[in-house]
Formats: C-alpha cells, sequence, structure tokens
C-alpha cells in the first residue's frame, strides 16, 4: 500500500513523457483535458486501444477480453456516465475518464516506462492476472466514482490498491508517483511472493519518485525524508534490526510512516552505493534461511549490522530534500 504519497516532479514526468512519446512513435504532446462527458459509456471497440508493442499478445488473449467486459460492465452497473477511455498496456488495462490522448499518454509514460524499467532490473515474470488501472481525473471523479465502482469510500487522497477486484485506483491528478508505487507490488508478489512487508514497501516507496540514471530507474530523494532525520536525530526511528525483523501488523501499526520512510532510505542507500540489484537477487535466492534479509544485508554490504547502522544513518543525515 502506498500510504500517504506525494506526487511525481513535474520536471521528471515532462522528461519521461518527451522520451516516451519519442520512443513509442505514436503520440503528440497532449494537455490535460477532462474529456466530453455523455449519457452512456461507450462499449463500442473505438473506446479500447490496444498497445502497438504487444498488440498480438493481448488481441489473442481471452484475459485481456475478459478484463475489459468487466470493466464495461462495471461502469454500467455503478450507472457512470462519464466517458472511460480504455488502454491495453500489459500487464495492465487502463482506464480513465481525462482525454482518450491523455490516458494513452499517462499509459506510456507511466505504465510502460515503469513496467520495463523494473522489468530490467529485478523481475522476471509478469503477474498472473491481468490488473485494473483506473486513473481518475480529479478529486471529486476519484471519490465519487471510486465508491461507486467499487463499495467503498478510499481512504487515501492518492490512490490504493483493491485487492478483491486487483485494481489500482488513483487520483491521478496528484501525480504518479501513488501508480509507480502501487504497479511495484503485483511484480512482488509473483517474484517474491513471501516477500517481507518491508522491503515490499520500501521498493515501492523507493519509486514513488523515480527517475533514470544510465537508462535503469532509480529513485530520488522525496518528501519521507525530513521525518526520518527528525526520527534519527531524536532516536525514534527504528534501529535496522527492528525494522529488517517487523512483522505486518508491526510495520503496518502506528509508526508506519516511520518504518516506511526508514525502508525507503535503507533501499536508497544500497542504491546509491550500486549494490540495490544485487541485495535484491541474493534476498531472493537466500530467503528460506534468511527470511529478514539481515544475514544477506551483512553479506552484500561488508559491514556488520552495527557499523552499518552507523554509515546508514549518517548517509542519511545529510542528504537534502528540495521542495
Amino acid at each position: 500500500m502506498a500510504g500517504e504519497l506525494g506526487s511525481v516532479p513535474a520536471r521528471w514526468l515532462a522528461s519521461t513523457m518527451s522520451r516516451a512519446v519519442v520512443a513509442a512513435g505514436m503520440l503528440a504532446a497532449a494537455t490535460c483535458g477532462h474529456g466530453a462527458r455523455q449519457q452512456s459509456v461507450q462499449p463500442s471497440s473505438q473506446a479500447i486501444t490496444i498497445a502497438p508493442s504487444r498488440a498480438r499478445q493481448t488481441a489473442e488473449d481471452p484475459r485481456y477480453r475478459a478484463t475489459l467486459a468487466a470493466m464495461r460492465e462495471r461502469l454500467e452497473r455503478a450507472r457512470i456516465t462519464s466517458a472511460f477511455h480504455m488502454v491495453i498496456e500489459p500487464p495492465f488495462v487502463v482506464a480513465g475518464d481525462e482525454a482518450p490522448s491523455m490516458v494513452e499518454e499517462r499509459a506510456v509514460i507511466i505504465v510502460r516506462w515503469a513496467v520495463e524499467r523494473l522489468r530490467a532490473a529485478y523481475f522476471i515474470r509478469d503477474p498472473d492476472a491481468v490488473i485494473e488501472i483506473w486513473l481518475f481525473r480529479d478529486g471529486d471523479s476519484y471519490r465519487r466514482n471510486a465508491r461507486a465502482l467499487f463499495g467503498a469510500a478510499p481512504t487515501t487522497p492518492y490512490g490504493y490498491f483493491d485487492s478483491i477486484h486487483r485494481a489500482l485506483v488513483m487520483d491521478i491528478s496528484t501525480g504518479g508517483g501513488t501508480l509507480v508505487h502501487e504497479i511495484v507490488h503485483p511484480y512482488v508478489d509473483a517474484n517474491f511472493p513471501r516477500c517481507p512487508a518491508w522491503f515490499n514497501e520500501g521498493l515501492g516507496s523507493l519509486y514513488e519518485q523515480a527517475g533514470e540514471r544510465d537508462g535503469a530507474i532509480i529513485g530520488l530523494v522525496n518528501w519521507r525524508l525530513p521525518a526520518l532525520q527528525r526520527a534519527l536525530e531524536a532516536g525514534t526511528a527504528p534501529p535496522l534490526r527492528q525494522l529488517l525483523s517487523a512483522d505486518p501488523g508491526e510495520f503496518y501499526g502506528d509508526a508506519s510512516g516511520l518504518y516506511y520512510a526508514a525502508a525507503r532510505y535503507l533501499l536508497y542507500y544500497l542504491q546509491e552505493q550500486g549494490l540495490l540489484r544485487r541485495y535484491y537477487a541474493e534476498f531472493t535466492a537466500s530467503y528460506e534461511r534468511d527470511p529478514t534479509g539481515i544475514d544477506t544485508l551483512v553479506a552484500v554490504t561488508g559491514r556488520d549490522l552495527r557499523r552499518l547502522e552507523t554509515d546508514w544513518r549518517r548517509f542519511v543525515l545529510r542528504l537534502r530534500f528540495y521542495r
């Protein structure tokens, strides 16, 4: 779960958009319109765009046809009258109530961008099931339509994963950071099903503000930093052993904000040391004998946990977050 996430920086989104549109050769720069409102959802084939790079695969896959049909049926059952455009971007189907060109761009510049780079860095397998992504154009649309489609009001202003419907539900006006965070989780589930909460949420949180370095996805310093620095200085941040040993009840408990932040910046530390991809590979391979990842962390960094914690704290306290 993403928790309270900030938005992806405009400078990152703009630069990524430019690269993705040029590379895809399919989209022109689009403005962020709300799209026309109409009396019924259009179920015609013109409402569907298949990602060109994998069009044959998806056209022949009955899972995508079934997912599209289920999404249309849910819209009709909820009596939602605004037009939704749907884009197949494997392993997701993206639906949005912005202008069709903007929904298509978001499918490319956020979803495809993240999926391609996450797969290159970590993941061999796609999620087994097709996953829905619902991008609502603003807060009003998000609150109203999420409740109508999924039966409950959102508890976060940014977005969340609905496990019953296997759907990522987003207020996309807050930025793409929440979406990238949530895209990480189904890939972790498919490739590291017994992953502990600290690593799962740490990796998702790492990429809620992301960019590229030499063509690879990287996390950037983000809004979680100041609270973690204050906690480190006050001695209230969870020690690394406690963080890595935390069960879900502890991790998602009252101090979850600090746990998210500490997990994120531990992985950011590994990233900046050039060790994160190696750590993931060795942790997944050694999970049965090292379910917390502590022994693997010590082996990969070449430091005992006490020295590592000292280095990590010093590293985090030197970082700066500029809004």
